[in-house]
């Protein structure tokens, strides 16, 4: 009996992504940061040990704060005191650390992560 060959899927399944797991954004002023995401729009900053344990050192040295939205999504902000403003090259804008992270069940995660690297190369046309 022959087992067929499986290929790689070339995409992510419809409803694998869950939600939005975190947002992490750059900023000049941490505190006027912390002071409007915390004061002004009410969120609710982590603090001992509800901090990612991939986040302690930065944020005990103060160059990192985190906020949890009403929904659950995290907000990772990044002091960077001598930020530009974003690069006109797209190239070079993309190293900055704004990114989106969406939440997925653990089991599709390989999966995922295939699915991406299998993309990471292609041309990319939009229609």
């Amino acid at each position: 009996m022959m087992i067929p060959e499986t290929q790689p899927s070339t995409t992510i399944a419809p409803g694998s992504l869950r939600r939005v797991h975190h947002i992490a954004l750059n900023v000049h002023d941490m505190e006027a940061s912390r002071y409007f995401y915390g004061t002004i729009l009410g969120l609710h900053e982590l603090t001992g040990e509800e901090i990612p344990a991939t986040l302690l050192e930065l944020v005990a040295a103060g160059k990192v704060a985190n906020f949890i939205t009403p929904d659950g999504t995290i907000l990772d902000l990044f002091w960077t005191p001598d930020l530009l403003p974003p690069d006109a090259n797209p190239e070079r804008s993309f190293t900055r650390a704004y990114h989106l992270a969406f939440d997925i069940d653990p089991q599709l995660f390989e999966q995922a992560v295939a699915v991406i690297s299998l993309n990471e190369k292609k041309p990319h046309t939009h229609s």
